[in-house]
């Protein structure tokens, strides 16, 4: 079994939605390496500029944040051979059908709602573990 820590890369702007995730995915995987950011232009920097041995095994972008929501992000990214491989998946407070399609198309793997109960919260983090996995 691989005994190294799984990287997991978050990207949302608001602190509260961060540290209920994180704390939730810390849960199921103790040794998780959490590294967040605040807005969609420092997902891009920092995945461009991440070395290879250092890239996230799995990819979590809010909605809707600063500067380039997960829409822009995932089209600024989606011709990186490097990230083509890294799973995506976006979660915001929106439902809305044209926002989950058009993630979906440019490259997300799953699309979750931001839940409002903790049994919600820890099986969507358990969902997005097993797209690291």
């Amino acid at each position: 079994m691989d005994s190294k820590a799984k990287i997991i890369f978050l990207a949302d702007d608001d602190p509260e939605d961060q540290e209920i995730l994180k704390d939730a995915i810390l849960r199921l995987d103790p040794t998780a390496d959490i590294h967040s950011v605040v807005n969609g232009q420092q997902a891009i920097e920092y995945l461009l500029n991440c070395p290879d041995n250092s890239l996230p095994e799995l990819l979590i972008f809010d909605y809707k944040m600063p500067i380039y929501n997960a829409i822009e992000v995932l089209e600024r990214i989606q011709d990186v051979p490097r990230l083509r491989s890294i799973p995506k998946v976006v979660w915001s407070t929106s439902n809305q059908p044209e926002h989950v399609k058009s993630c979906m198309e440019k490259g997300a793997l799953q699309y979750f709602v931001k839940p409002t109960k903790t049994d919600e919260l820890n099986n969507i983090a358990r969902q997005m573990l097993a797209a690291a996995s």
